[in-house]
């Protein structure tokens, strides 16, 4: 592993020491890729992902748009989705990224999207 996959893998071990999703209350987690960024609902008492959403799913990518506004997008509709399950609060999970870009831009969808957190 080089220096900075293996720096942010620390962060993210960190972290999840102190966010914890429940079934009311799940953990909303982002994943970045180059190309895409993806968002789970996490349950982790039974270890579930609820729902998840991606910028390659075909409404979204059918948008040519920049990538933070196909990361809006990715927040929005995992907002859409979780509040036909019945949540509307969540606890937020950046993976070890910095809280900037691509990954601010997936919770300020998912906050306007109607998300709690």
């Amino acid at each position: 592993m080089n220096n900075k996959s293996s720096a942010r893998q620390k962060i993210r071990y960190r972290i999840r020491k102190k966010v914890n999703g429940t079934s009311s209350i799940p953990r909303l987690t982002v994943f970045r890729s180059n190309a895409d960024i993806y968002a789970q609902l996490i349950d982790d008492n039974s270890g579930v992902t609820i729902t998840a959403a991606s910028s390659k799913q075909k409404d979204i990518a059918a948008h040519k748009a920049p990538k933070i506004s196909k990361s809006k997008m990715v927040g929005e509709a995992i907002a859409k989705k979780a509040i036909d399950l019945g949540v509307k609060k969540v606890v937020f999970d950046r993976s070890g990224y910095v809280y900037h870009g691509r990954v601010k831009a997936v919770a300020d969808g998912a906050r306007e999207g109607g998300l709690d957190f």
